[in-house]
């Protein structure tokens, strides 16, 4: 099973009902296959912060989510996880696709690769990093376990090492 395959499979596990997403090259396996899951709500946000609060509003209406971004798409949505998802304590899983390390080739990613964690961490939000494909399965499940659990959002960040990155255009 991909990595892909892997969180779609805790999503299922877990009646996980709705993804929003801003497109991502990285985040592709994973965007393909929520839309072909018939379970799942999947929405197309045109900025971080969008895809939060449909999240957290469908949270907040008994349908759990989870919203796709690249780790320059944190930077975006600080304001909207600090003023609503973190102190209203909703159930959000975020999966980041990791930007700014491992041989990235575009210099305005590395800022946001070194702060991703720090602000993570300042906000509160547990994260984990998922670089190998036999540890996707067990952590991702866990993490939206302990999401759902404590109504709190949780972060998954996906390494290149898991993904392959983005190659230069």
């Amino acid at each position: 099973m991909d990595w892909a395959e892997a969180i779609l499979a805790s999503f299922r596990e877990r009646d996980l009902c709705l993804v929003a997403y801003v497109p991502d090259e990285v985040l592709g396996p994973l965007i393909g296959g929520a839309l072909a899951d018939a379970r799942l709500t999947v929405l197309c946000a045109t900025r971080e912060e969008e895809a939060i609060g449909i999240a957290c509003g469908a949270a907040l209406g008994g349908m759990p989510g989870a919203v796709l971004m690249q780790s320059s798409g944190l930077g975006n949505s600080i304001n909207a996880l600090a003023s609503l998802a973190v102190p209203y304590q909703v159930p959000l899983l975020l999966i980041i696709a990791e930007r700014g390390v491992l041989g990235e080739f575009n210099p305005v990613q590395v800022p946001i690769g070194r702060a991703l964690r720090p602000a993570l961490d300042a906000l509160g939000i547990p994260h984990h990093t998922l670089a190998r494909a036999d540890e996707v399965g067990p952590v991702a499940g866990r993490t939206l376990r302990q999401c759902l659990l404590t109504q709190a959002p949780a972060a998954l960040i996906l390494s290149p090492l898991l993904t392959g990155g983005k190659e230069r255009a």
